[in-house]
């Protein structure tokens, strides 16, 4: 047990730009896509997937990024659409994480396929750290443009949720205070700091 509590406290998360080659082999992604597979998952629906973004495709992304920009903005400058597109280029690994809304049981809604989602993502972001590489996930306005919807081709009820980025930090990330379980949790019936019941 011990071991697996000191790989869930040594996980950082460490910007793209810090994430150079190498970055991990076929075999140890398959490794991290393989841990990603064990998350919980009911009625076994598969309610996510990972698409890769290989190097060839990066410029593709980076076209989809800098749109999703202009759509956000029309007056974005020529550097900022620039900028836009230099975060495709980032890290040596790159994934987009879906989640599906409609695929399977409609029972199972999307607040728990997300669930799922993100324990296979937590699940991949350890193994990766396990095998020796850094991590990041990151989001924001452009996974919603149309330009980025297209490029993966999303249908309707599909979500992108965030890039997964992996590779060989350029240096250690610093390490950050995690908040005391007091501070997550409480008692149902006893009461709070301040004066309710939980």
């Amino acid at each position: 047990m011990i071991p697996l509590l000191e790989l869930m406290q040594t996980r950082r998360t460490t910007l793209p730009k810090r994430l150079v080659a190498p970055g991990p082999s076929e075999d140890q992604l398959r490794q991290c896509l393989a841990a990603a597979a064990t998350a919980p998952d009911h009625n076994q629906l598969l309610p996510w997937r990972f698409v890769r973004i290989p190097t060839a495709q990066r410029g593709r992304l980076g076209d989809a990024l800098a749109q999703a920009l202009i759509e956000r903005d029309p007056d974005a400058t020529a550097e900022q659409q620039a900028q836009a597109r230099e975060k495709a280029e980032r890290a040596p690994e790159l994934l987009l994480l879906v989640v599906d809304d409609d695929r399977g049981d409609p029972e199972v809604d999307v607040l728990e396929r997300t669930l799922s989602a993100g324990c296979a993502v937590q699940n991949l972001l350890l193994m990766a750290t396990e095998l020796g590489y850094g991590s990041a996930l990151t989001s924001g306005k452009g996974l919603k443009s149309r330009a980025v919807r297209e490029l993966f081709g999303l249908g309707p009820g599909e979500h992108a949720i965030c890039f997964v980025s992996l590779g060989t930090p350029t240096r250690a990330p610093q390490g950050r205070a995690r908040p005391e379980v007091e501070a997550f949790t409480g008692v149902l019936g006893a009461p709070t700091s301040q004066g309710t019941n939980t």
